[in-house]
């Protein structure tokens, strides 16, 4: 035989194999798959809970992903066989083993008696104690990190050797139950303390009905507890007003240095008691703390320099930070005479009643926790569009622990220095209300045994010419 046809034979050949392998393939595939299907239609367990043609795996992968929960699937000895994203924060697994002996002692319970456990548990965790910052503070409403996190665990068998772990991160639930406790226990203090002693005090009056000299003295006394319990009341008033008063505002040029005078007018008598000196700047420039006579000489009045009340500050956190001008060369009072070398105080757009409320109220608060012959200063500045007002004292200072409560209504770092200094606990929450009403940010630095300093930035206002346009195509 020749070889071609030998050739010709052999490919036929192979070209049937071919066809009789693929052909078997496919009969064999589509058998597998009937039979699958049949057995998947018989065992209920092997399809999808979400539909038949639903990919299980995937699934699986997605459902725990979009969980609330963090997930952690084990074996009875605590290998990870799976760990979701979610869980990687809270840190409890290394080396694909729990490390957490909190959790390992719930495993164990669940994996002996095979029911679910749930427990809560505390797990200290190496954070930096201090946010990162701005330079200015702490933000009011910025929360410092805790070193501790608490998590709500809950441990189940799911077959065949394994378990899983549901992690629920709680922690600023309970950060919210100790804030409200806090809230409960003060507030009851500051309104049971004034009424209680005024009863108190209207008892003993009355069984020293002959003695003129014990009712003169006790009758002081109510007044004064009557005298706390009014400004508790007016305070309480401020600070719901504060709270409600969007849209009710009366936004208008605001000039930080008229506000600022005020303010401090209004505690000059206590700053005088405490023998406190009060001195306001301008970009760095000393002003006096009342406006000039007009003409009158540059120097009558003038503060001394405030650069040493924050010597030991960071450079950010003194009043002179803010270095920008706002033009200088003398100011025109209300009857047109002119005050030479009297810086000009930046200008904002903010209701002038609520900006004097919240630097009055930093200002006392600077003068209470302030030891005798100290120094508050008062420093205004604008810098690219902000204006900041900043209030140093030489105080006591806030534990750092504290400086994220400081804004809390009621809140005491000292209950009892409070006590000792007057006053409701609610002047920092009005002044933090007030500021972001009028779409500005208050913040916190302090330090103990050096002081604080709370800075109010705010947008600056508009040019004359820009704010007059803008009206003018408003209008049109």
């Amino acid at each position: 035989m020749q070889i071609w046809k030998i050739i010709v034979i052999a490919v036929l050949v192979v070209l049937c194999l071919i066809w009789v392998v693929v052909i078997s393939y496919n009969k064999g595939r589509a058998t597998g798959r009937r039979v699958a299907e049949e057995a998947a239609a018989k065992d209920a367990d092997a399809r999808s809970l979400f539909g038949d043609d639903i990919p299980v795996r995937p699934t699986e992968r997605r459902l725990i992903e979009v969980m609330p929960q963090a997930v952690i699937v084990t074996d009875r000895n605590g290998r990870v066989q799976y760990a979701s994203p979610g869980s990687v924060p809270f840190g409890l697994v290394s080396a694909g083993r729990l490390n957490s002996r909190e959790v390992e002692d719930i495993l164990t319970q669940a994996a002996t008696d095979g029911g679910v456990r749930e427990r809560e548990v505390q797990l200290p965790i190496d954070r930096n104690p201090f946010p990162q910052l701005n330079g200015k503070g702490l933000e009011a409403g910025q929360l410092l990190p805790s070193s501790t996190l608490y998590l709500r665990v809950r441990i189940g068998d799911i077959g065949d050797d394994l378990y899983v772990i549901f992690i629920d991160d709680v922690s600023e639930q309970r950060r919210f139950e100790a804030v409200r406790r806090d809230f409960v226990t003060n507030v009851s203090h500051e309104l049971k303390t004034p009424a209680g002693a005024i009863a108190l005090l209207a008892e003993t009056i009355t069984d020293a009905a002959d003695d003129p000299d014990a009712v003169r003295y006790f009758s002081g006394r109510i007044t004064k507890e009557s005298t706390r319990l009014t400004e508790l009341v007016h305070h309480l008033i401020d600070l719901q007003k504060a709270q409600s008063s969007q849209g009710v505002m009366d936004v208008q040029r605001v000039s930080t240095l008229d506000v600022a005078r005020a303010a401090i007018a209004e505690n000059q008598v206590q700053a005088d008691a405490r023998h406190v000196d009060i001195r306001l700047s301008v970009n760095g420039k000393p002003v006096p703390t009342v406006a000039p006579e007009p003409d009158a000489s540059s120097d009558d009045g003038v503060t001394p320099d405030t650069s040493d009340v924050s010597s030991n500050r960071p450079e950010a956190e003194t009043d002179n930070a803010a270095e920008s001008a706002t033009g200088e060369g003398g100011v025109v009072t209300a009857s047109g005479s002119h005050v030479p070398d009297e810086p000009q105080g930046p200008v904002i757009m903010a209701d002038r009643e609520a900006m004097r409320t919240a630097i009055k109220n930093l200002v006392e608060n600077a003068i209470h926790y302030s030891p005798e012959h100290t120094t508050v200063a008062v420093g205004l500045g604008q810098d690219h569009g902000t204006v900041t007002i900043r209030v140093v004292d030489q105080g006591i200072g806030i534990p750092e622990k504290s400086l994220d409560r400081v804004f809390e209504r009621f809140y005491r770092v000292d209950p009892a220095r409070s006590r000792a200094t007057g006053g409701s606990g609610l002047g920092l929450a009005i002044t933090k209300h007030c500021v972001q009403e009028n779409g500005g940010k208050i913040s916190v630095w302090s330090r103990e045994g050096e002081g604080s300093t709370f800075t109010i930035e705010m947008p600056a206002a508009p040019d004359d010419d820009d704010a007059s346009g803008r009206a003018h195509g408003a209008a049109r």
